[in-house]
């Protein structure tokens, strides 16, 4: 049995699509697909459903592709041990994040990242959308909420600790809440997908549907009205920290913080063999962030 044929199935099976596994370890569509016929053979049964749009795993399949795996890191630790191989991070990496995130935390790392990793290629797609991430054939997805699909892994890069701010003319021109029930008589910038803001109070949570005229669906355009002045908003510190610094909005409420379980996430697919890439880039921004993020001191 052929370890780079078993390598190449277990790719598949993370980015279900024979060219993009094939890319990643230098084969053209049409070897890689030659490499996964070859191993059914040898094996003698179908390890892969094939279709025009994607690739799923057969029964058999699933059932073999944790002993791949297996063997994958046998053979890799046989070489450790012995200092033979290179387990360099090598090819593309196609990662999905937020978009405000994206631009705000992930680009201006990059250079950093590259130059740590210069086999490396990067391949960022920013939505606001939760992404199928078998369908894009993606690595990672960055995220900042709960992780609901059993069939993904998630590492915690950063602490995303939520507030409630204002600008100071719109405090001048309203006033100031002093307790969260306060909230009822203020303009609200509503961050689409938060539908209530929850607040730990001496009597428990207390949960405030907030109210307004706007709704926005991008926590930077959100912070940007609120900056505006068009009311009070709910943001993260890592989309408001440096307009907090800079005096164009202010914390409020501060009696009574948020409840969020709310972190960032770093997402991919379920397997025991984790690409060198992937533990590359996770590592990075562990490190790169650190146990207090930037944002936050």
């Amino acid at each position: 049995m052929n370890n780079e044929h078993l390598k190449l199935f277990v790719r598949v099976a993370a980015t279900h699509n024979i060219s993009l596994a094939g890319s990643e370890l230098g084969l053209s569509p049409p070897v890689a697909s030659m490499h996964i016929n070859k191993l059914e053979e040898s094996l003698g049964v179908k390890l892969i459903h094939r279709t025009t749009r994607r690739v799923s795993l057969t029964e058999e399949g699933h059932e073999f592709l944790p002993h791949a795996e297996e063997v994958l890191n046998a053979v890799n630790s046989a070489k450790a041990a012995i200092g033979v191989g290179s387990f360099t991070p090598q090819g593309t990496i196609r990662v999905t994040a937020p978009s405000s995130f994206g631009r705000m935390h992930i680009v201006p790392a990059l250079k950093r990242f590259i130059k740590e990793h210069p086999q490396l290629k990067i391949d960022l797609r920013q939505s606001d959308s939760i992404v199928d991430m078998v369908e894009g054939g993606f690595d990672i997805a960055i995220r900042n909420a709960s992780l609901n699909d059993s069939s993904l892994v998630a590492r915690k890069l950063a602490r995303d600790k939520r507030i409630i701010c204002a600008s100071p003319n719109y405090l001048k021109a309203f006033g100031e809440p002093n307790a969260p029930q306060d909230l009822r008589k203020h303009n609200c910038i509503n961050l689409i997908g938060i539908d209530h803001w929850d607040f730990q109070t001496p009597e428990g949570i207390l949960k405030i549907k907030a109210k307004g005229e706007v709704r926005i669906d991008n926590g930077e355009s959100t912070r940007d009205a609120c900056i505006d002045g068009v009311g009070i908003t709910i943001s993260s510190i890592w989309c408001a920290y440096k307009a907090l610094e800079e005096g164009k909005l202010v914390e409020i409420l501060k009696d009574y913080p948020l409840v969020s379980d709310a972190d960032i996430w770093a997402v991919y697919p379920s397997s025991r063999l984790l690409a060198p890439k992937v533990r590359a880039f996770i590592d990075f921004f562990i490190k790169y962030y650190g146990d207090v993020p930037y944002w936050e001191k």
